[in-house]
Parts: structure tokens; C-alpha cells; sequence
């Protein structure tokens, strides 16, 4: 199937250049490498029931949603345990420690995907509790 996106060219250039320095045959095998990647890391989270310890790391513009983020982190209490930040001019990283309910470490990394101002948000599932995985049917 042939299809369109439309992406800034700094991040195509950046993109070819990372494809072609692992020696892939082309940009449309990098593409489907990095949306199977894609649908991976992200329907295992979806699929993970009982409670969990990850990671939760994004990135963001300070100035843009600092207030509203700490507004969301509050809500999250319950299974955020720890947070590191570090400023990296207008940009910042945080990391999250979190254990408990898979459920509210999905809606906390969602709830974060929302803002305009956050670039990234990744997680990383360190240890699984409870039923694990679940598998299709």
C-alpha cells in the first residue's frame, strides 16, 4: 500500500541518515521496522493486566505546560513513587518510578501524550505482577 505523511524535513533528514548508517536497503524498510517497533512497545502496555513497576520518561517544553503537568503527576500519586527532572535549555526530562495498577501507568503515560508541549513519552515496564500479558484470541 503506498501512503503519505506529512513530516518535518529535519526529522526525514535525521531519519535517512540513521537508516542508511544501519545499512537498511531503503527508507520504506526503515519505515515499517519503525512502526512495527512502534505497535509493539504499545499494545504490550495495552495488553498488560494486574499491577507492574516502569519507567515513565517524556520530554517537554518547560515554560509551555510545566503547571499542567505537575496537575497531572498529582493525580497520579498513587502509583508514581518517584520523579527525577533535568533542564536542558527549554526542554526538560522527567522520569517517573511507578508501581502499581498497569491501568493507571496507561492512563498516566496517555494523559501525558495529550499536551502539545510534550515531545515524547516513553515506558518502559521493568517487572510485571499480577495475570501479565493478556493474548488475542
Amino acid at each position: 500500500m503506498r501512503t503519505s505523511f506529512n513530516v518535518p524535513d529535519d526529522l526525514v533528514a535525521e531519519f535517512d541518515q540513521v537508516w542508511q548508517e544501519q545499512g537498511l536497503d531503503n527508507r520504506s524498510r526503515a519505515v515499517r521496522e519503525a512502526m512495527r517497533e512502534y505497535v509493539e512497545s504499545h499494545t504490550r502496555l495495552e495488553r498488560l493486566r494486574g499491577d507492574a513497576v516502569a519507567l515513565v520518561a517524556f520530554d517537554y517544553r518547560h515554560h509551555d505546560v510545566i503547571e499542567a503537568l505537575h496537575g497531572v503527576q498529582h493525580e497520579y500519586q498513587d502509583v508514581i513513587l518517584n520523579t527525577s527532572h533535568t533542564h536542558q535549555g527549554e526542554w526538560c526530562l522527567e522520569s517517573l518510578f511507578c508501581r502499581g495498577s498497569v491501568e493507571r501507568v496507561r492512563e498516566l503515560s496517555h494523559r501525558l501524550r495529550d499536551f502539545d508541549g510534550v515531545r515524547r513519552v516513553r515506558v518502559m515496564v521493568i517487572r510485571e505482577d499480577g495475570t501479565g500479558p493478556q493474548r488475542d484470541r
